[in-house]
């Protein structure tokens, strides 16, 4: 269980901690946004002697350079000046914009690049095979084949680009060539607020339930015993208890456990006939031989213990009836 535990922690810790970057990443560039929410950024000047400048596949731009404009609940604007006035910006299908301006030169987006400051755009000139004539290219106004058009100013959103291929085209109302632009865009995404809120908030989350598997401690586990009917008295024994029904009960007044004797290991002739405590009180030792039989001397040892001392018959008086003839001294020479 602490093995599984860990692994749970571990991937939960994988998850989480991208979330929590992810959500202060997109935090840091919430602020950056203005009071409604948009973002907004200016483009280099936008130079060509042709009649427009076109963006050829509008989504596959946003695919590639900003690919977080292409989500849902996203809306694009783009503001477009020449030094004259407003700029015509239209929105229309690819096929119907490149038949419209072949026999015109003008100006394809090749990269529009995410940096500080004005953004730079990088044009490829297209030039037609053969030079066109004065009225080659009518004023865009009213158009039959614009999805979105507009002057100085239009908006769109992802859904208008699903389907067919979208080409975006900024050029002079009246549609003279000798094209100098001032562009800027504002983004609105609907989604940032809550996808950020929601990745800091999973990935506090995650990390919290990560460090509550890693750092909790393991249950003790219980010890089960199984014995023979017969032996649970020897393992009540075993254990100190009377029984084994309060072997988990505790004692409201627990005595003071005394250190366990210490047995002295018999070594020698007649080391297994007996025994003695090496710590503890010896037994009391008599003062003379006839307290050996008095009621109240100290017990005899077990039998087999300590080998029996044979009886002798004493006698307390005094001279002796049978003393026993003294040798004479043999006189020293």
């Amino acid at each position: 269980m602490r093995f599984v535990r860990v692994i749970a922690g571990m991937l939960l810790l994988v998850i989480g901690i991208p979330a929590l970057f992810a959500g202060g990443g997109l935090w840091l560039v919430a602020r950056h946004a203005d009071p409604g929410g948009t973002f907004a950024a200016r483009f280099e000047t936008v130079r060509t002697p042709g009649y427009a400048v076109v963006v050829t596949d509008l989504d596959r731009l946003l695919r590639r350079e900003a690919p977080f404009a292409r989500g849902a609940q996203t809306g694009l604007r783009l503001d477009a000046r020449t030094p004259d006035g407003p700029a015509f910006v239209g929105l229309a299908p690819t096929a119907e914009v490149r038949r419209w301006l072949e026999p015109v030169p003008y100006a394809s987006v090749r990269r529009v690049a995410l940096a500080r400051g004005p953004l730079p755009v990088r044009t490829d000139p297209t030039v037609p095979a053969a030079v066109p004539p004065a009225d080659a290219v009518r004023p865009p106004l009213g158009l039959p084949f614009w999805v979105r058009e507009g002057v100085g100013t239009l908006e769109w959103s992802a859904d208008d680009l699903t389907g067919e291929a979208m080409s975006l085209v900024v050029m002079r109302p009246d549609g003279r060539a000798d094209l100098s632009l001032d562009l800027r865009a504002e983004l609105r995404a609907g989604w940032v607020g809550p996808v950020t809120w929601g990745l800091l908030a999973a990935g506090v989350l995650l990390v919290a339930c990560a460090v509550l598997l890693l750092l909790r401690p393991p249950r003790p586990r219980e010890v089960v015993f199984v014995v023979e009917p017969d032996q649970v008295p020897v393992l009540a024994g075993r254990l100190g208890v009377t029984s084994l029904s309060g072997l988990g009960a505790r004692d409201p007044h627990p005595a003071r456990s005394m250190p366990a004797m210490r047995q002295l290991a018999p070594v020698g002739f007649g080391a297994a006939e007996w025994s003695r405590s090496a710590i503890g009180a010896e037994p009391a030792r008599p003062v003379t031989l006839a307290d050996l039989d008095a009621p109240g001397g100290p017990p005899r040892p077990a039998e087999g213990r300590l080998p029996r001392l044979p009886e002798v018959a004493l006698s307390l008086a005094w001279p002796p009836n049978d003393a026993e003839p003294t040798a004479r001294p043999v006189p020293e020479d």
